[in-house]
């Protein structure tokens, strides 16, 4: 078995204290990382979060409300980790946000604009911020991203397309920061079974998913995710960079029409095709 160890590395997580976030910081945590997670909304409490880095043998995180779309905010977050770290080494830009559009009437510029804020323009704000605190940029940084901009979501425009850029932002990014010895990559989740995933659905998705034939193993957890991101800043797969991983258990591929009606026709004895 294979054993990573982070422990001489800093690891900074946005929308770190839920869902993909937390997970994330929890499987850095496990590995021996000094982690620090950044919230603004929602936040669980500290005192679960503290518990739970210790119930996996990982060392207190730092908690630190910072709006990622705030620059002043990112410069106090960044002193702050100053004062007990020398550098970032991994950077998780996790961070998501945008309106529903159900209809192209729900579409505004505005709320797109405000979309991209939040979800696409930190992972270079960022980058460049902590390059310019701490005089190099992290060994490793992550963006999150969906299975959106391929597959269709209703209600879901705006964060798919926030997502696409957020891909091409990673791309071009790993090219500039290459020289200096860091790496860009993004991971593509398919669908993950968070807080968020049933406010963007609703409650009654999962239940819909069983009934066509999904069990709760084809679901992505959110430490599928972290232990995802952990992977691919383990050194184990430096050689990518500018790349653009899905991770879905293969949903992607199965989910189509014809194995929904071959599901149906196994559950039917007498749907499917008959050789007379």
């Amino acid at each position: 078995m294979i054993s990573i160890d982070m422990s001489d590395k800093t690891v900074l997580v946005t929308g770190g204290t839920r869902g993909i976030g937390l997970a994330t910081g929890l499987e850095f945590g496990a590995a021996g990382a000094r982690v620090v997670l950044t919230y603004k909304w929602g936040s669980a409490s500290e005192e679960a979060i503290v518990e739970a880095f210790a119930a996996r043998g990982g060392r207190a995180p730092t908690l630190l409300e910072a709006d990622v779309s705030n620059e002043d905010d990112t410069r106090a977050l960044l002193d702050a980790i100053a004062r007990t770290h020398d550098g970032i080494d991994v950077f998780v830009s996790n961070v998501a946000f945008a309106q529903r559009t159900p209809t192209l009437e729900s579409y505004k510029k505005r709320s797109f604009f405000k979309t991209l804020e939040y979800s696409a323009w930190p992972l270079v704000h960022y980058t460049a911020a902590i390059k310019e605190r701490f005089g190099r940029y992290p060994g490793h940084v992550i963006g999150v991203s969906s299975d959106g901009g391929e597959r269709h979501y209703p209600a879901y425009d705006f964060v798919a397309a926030s997502k696409a850029v957020l891909e091409s932002f990673a791309r071009y990014l790993a090219v500039h920061i290459k020289e200096e010895g860091g790496r860009v990559n993004v991971v593509r989740f398919g669908m993950v079974k968070t807080d968020s995933f049933e406010q963007m659905f609703g409650p009654d998705f999962a239940e819909f998913l069983r009934r066509e034939g999904f069990g709760d193993d084809d679901l992505l957890q959110p430490h599928d995710c972290g232990k995802a991101i952990l992977a691919l800043c383990s050194g184990l797969l430096d050689a990518m960079t500018g790349e653009v991983i899905t991770v879905d258990r293969g949903m992607a591929f199965l989910d189509n029409m014809m194995m929904r009606y071959h599901r149906q026709s196994e559950a039917s004895p007498a749907g499917g095709n008959r050789t007379e």
